[in-house]
């Protein structure tokens, strides 16, 4: 075969990540096939986090049709296709900052799934799947029932941080550059929520064990 030969073509769907993502990155535009692929991978990855971002709006599928607008015209900027995800988080969570700001009003509680509580006494966050478990029994449920009552008795600021940290994994200067305050705000803000949710957590287990 011939050095000058055409390259074979993949069907997108067949790519792993890392390719599919490169392949978005070449010529002026994503091609049209391996966008839509894209997309169909990571499409339920948007949605969650604008769920828990905003899950009182009703306008949550806008969103992330205007997220992958945002993805399409700038995935030529992203310079390590390994960091996808992150950086289709941060476009995310930068576009519903961009509507917050103009609704210009107060959010309801922002959607957190429940932590375990570690044996150093930390949280241990993690996203859970949109349907419950087989091994989540009525005591599992009413833990989460207890954590967003808890979320809900938090400042909107202190909500919305947390979520960014815990969730988003950002680093704190992130936070601080996207929510327009100082980096020790940041750490302050995080970790007055923190200590509130865990004492309110705490006090629910110890509730519940001494019934």
């Amino acid at each position: 075969m011939a050095d000058g030969s055409p390259q074979m073509f993949v069907q997108p769907e067949k790519l792993s990540n890392h390719d599919l993502i490169s392949q978005c990155q070449n010529g002026l535009r994503p091609e049209r096939t391996t966008f839509t692929e894209l997309l169909k991978r990571y499409q339920s990855h948007v949605d969650k986090v604008l769920y828990h971002l905003a899950p009182d709006w009703q306008d949550r599928a806008d969103l992330a049709q205007e997220v992958w607008i945002r993805v399409y015209r700038n995935i030529k900027r992203l310079q390590e296709p390994v960091k996808f995800r992150g950086w289709l988080s941060r476009i995310a969570t930068n576009l519903f900052y961009d509507e917050l700001r103009k609704r210009k009003r107060v959010m309801e509680p922002l959607s957190l799934d429940a932590p375990r509580l570690m044996s150093d006494g930390e949280l241990d966050w993690e996203i859970a799947s949109d349907e419950p478990g087989p091994d989540e029994d009525l005591t599992t449920r009413e833990f989460y029932d207890q954590l967003r009552t808890a979320i809900a008795d938090l400042p909107e600021v202190f909500r919305t941080t947390i979520v960014l940290r815990e969730i988003e994994g950002m680093a704190y200067e992130e936070i601080a550059e996207l929510t327009g305050v100082s980096l020790g705000t940041v750490k302050s803000r995080i970790a007055r929520a923190r200590q509130r949710l865990q004492l309110q957590l705490q006090n629910y287990l110890d509730g519940s064990v001494g019934q």
